[in-house]
């Protein structure tokens, strides 16, 4: 017995030793299952294909992975080995960066609002301000998860990449500020939603080193994985019947090579569409289902007439103030953020800034940006004009207050603008379209204003400039292609509507209970799902929805394994 004991043994430590990704999961970059969807085969099949390998992404394709064959299908590249992503001082560079293969790809709303997507392994997760914080339990309730689940769900996140920040001296006056401004009580650090103060968590670590949901990929299994790297999936492929059932991808590479993926048979098989918020309704509509008559005018055969497709895209207004600063200031994306019982959400960021970044628009867009600027920079008085001349020619230290409204209950829509995957969708937003926004907007910029002559910020501030300087110097700049009315700085309200910004936390375009059902099945059809951030009915989740996004994939996971085995 002896013998044949330490035989099973020895050979047991062979296959271990051979076989290594069968036992262990694998590490960043994950050089067994990640690689360039050029080497991928011409047809190859799988128990799932995912398609978007973002925010929600990776984590339902690592958990799927763990019983099952799983194709990950993500149009950028990796996030590692590129310090503008992995530092936390690389933030506003990655957004400046217009080519090709940027990891974030620009995009400006029919409202004049310059926006991103990403694209790249991680999504916006690897391009984000890093600011972690979970949903409401109203949020839950009225989603209908199961609050046990969800609670673990975001832990199986937060266990790999979420840290507690070094609180420094900008955001530690903020929060004190926010106190002043009676944004009550002090929370504390906590993950939690809860009216008032808090410090939330981050995805940057104490080095200010980046972790993202790719890194999620390292619970994955690695021999039931493939990640193919700029592969842009073009169609989702149909079985035609009594109910289409959607059975296989059709993809391209990077060279524009086609590429065949198919779900195997079986009954629990699926399709998982995680693109995002504008990625998501867009391969719908490009794969057939969608409004009829728009799919019909722009060439696109009708597998589901599906009118609310692309519908409900909502994209929460941001608004701030720039204070120049008397003394040097660390360099800090949000920490602190104040939870107010009206509903607007203040956060903060510090450090250098550099003005150069207005000039990186394509050609088209700055020169329209320049026009709107000139036309708004002629009604400033000589005075603020010089001032806010001597601050563009210099880089800046300063900390930056911002607001954001909560929901938004505007909405607006997302229309095809070419048959490429590549190419962005045309959006509206609609920004301030429901008054309810423009009055939280308000109210939210009033306690920004409280925070800013707080005693805790003060001290921070050049005794010489006033709120209205703020403002005309905000004002004064090329942050969206909205043109500026004389009563810009005289009125909060027409500040709100003249300033407004993205805090990119877009959603919509595929809503629970009128594209897909309480599982994210899409109605209508077979074996297709959406599972990301363009589901959400009612509001961005939180005051920063990517620890929700995160979680969700994970949650959706266990619960298709369940269904699975059931």
């Amino acid at each position: 017995m002896g013998f044949v004991h330490s035989w099973i043994l020895l050979n047991c430590a062979a296959i271990i030793l051979l076989l290594p990704s069968l036992c262990y999961p694998e590490t960043a970059p994950y050089s067994t299952f990640a690689r360039d969807a050029t080497a991928a085969p011409q047809e190859a099949y799988y128990d799932y294909i995912v398609i978007g390998g973002g925010t929600s992404g990776c984590a339902l394709a690592a958990t799927l992975s763990q019983g099952s064959k799983v194709l990950l299908l993500e149009r950028g590249g990796l996030p590692y080995g590129n310090p503008t992503i992995s530092d936390i001082r690389g933030f506003a560079l990655t957004l400046a960066d217009i080519s090709h293969s940027s990891p974030s790809q620009l995009f400006v709303s029919t409202d004049g609002v310059i926006n991103h997507r990403a694209r790249i392994l991680g999504g916006g997760t690897a391009i984000n301000a890093g600011f972690y914080s979970r949903a409401s339990s109203d949020f839950v309730a009225r989603a209908g998860w199961d609050p046990q689940l969800v609670k673990e769900s975001y832990e199986w996140v937060e266990k790999k990449i979420v840290f507690e920040p070094e609180v420094k001296q900008w955001q530690s006056a903020v929060r004190d500020g926010l106190l002043e401004a009676g944004v009550l009580p002090n929370n504390g650090f906590t993950f939690d939603h809860l009216i008032g103060t808090k410090i939330g968590g981050s995805i940057f670590d104490k080095n200010g080193h980046r972790h993202s949901a790719a890194d999620l990929l390292e619970y994955a299994h690695p021999s039931n994985i493939s990640v193919h790297l700029h592969a842009i999936v073009q169609r989702i492929m149909f079985i035609s019947g009594a109910k289409p059932k959607a059975n296989g991808v059709v993809f391209e590479d990077s060279n524009g090579m086609k590429h065949w993926a198919y779900i195997n048979n079986g009954s629990n098989n699926e399709i998982i569409v995680s693109a995002g918020a504008l990625g998501s309704p867009q391969l719908l509509m490009l794969s057939g289902i969608g409004p009829a008559d728009h799919l019909e005018a722009n060439g696109v055969e009708v597998i589901l007439d599906q009118a609310m497709v692309g519908q409900g895209m909502a994209d929460n207004p941001l608004n701030a103030l720039i204070v120049p600063s008397t003394e040097p200031l660390e360099t800090s994306l949000p920490q602190t953020v104040g939870i107010t019982a009206f509903g607007s959400y203040i956060e903060s960021l510090s450090g250098i800034v550099e003005f150069g970044w207005a000039n990186s628009l394509p050609p088209e867009l700055l020169n329209q940006s320049k026009q709107v600027n000139k036309m708004t920079r002629q009604q400033e008085s000589p005075e603020v004009k010089a001032a806010v001349d001597s601050y563009l020619a210099s880089n800046l230290q300063v900390g930056i207050l911002l607001e954001k409204v909560m929901g938004p209950a505007s909405s607006g829509h997302l229309e095809l603008k070419t048959l490429d995957a590549k190419d962005n969708p045309k959006v509206t937003f609609n920004y301030f379209k429901d008054p309810q926004d423009l009055h939280k907007c308000v109210k939210g910029m009033e306690t920004v204003i409280q925070v800013v002559e707080s005693k805790a910020v003060s001290k921070f501030r050049y005794r010489t400039e006033s709120v209205k300087f703020y403002m005309d110097f905000l004002a004064a700049l090329p942050l969206n292609l909205r043109f500026k009315h004389l009563t810009t700085t005289f009125s909060l309200e027409q500040y709100c509507k003249d300033t407004v910004m993205t805090i990119w936390h877009y959603h919509g375009g595929c809503h629970v209970y009128k594209v897909v059902d309480h599982d994210y099945k899409v109605l209508g059809v077979d074996a297709l799902r959406v599972i990301d951030g363009s589901t959400f009915p009612f509001d961005s989740p939180g005051t920063n929805p990517q620890a929700t996004v995160m979680m969700l994939g994970r949650y959706m996971g266990q619960r298709i394994i369940l269904e699975r085995s059931s």
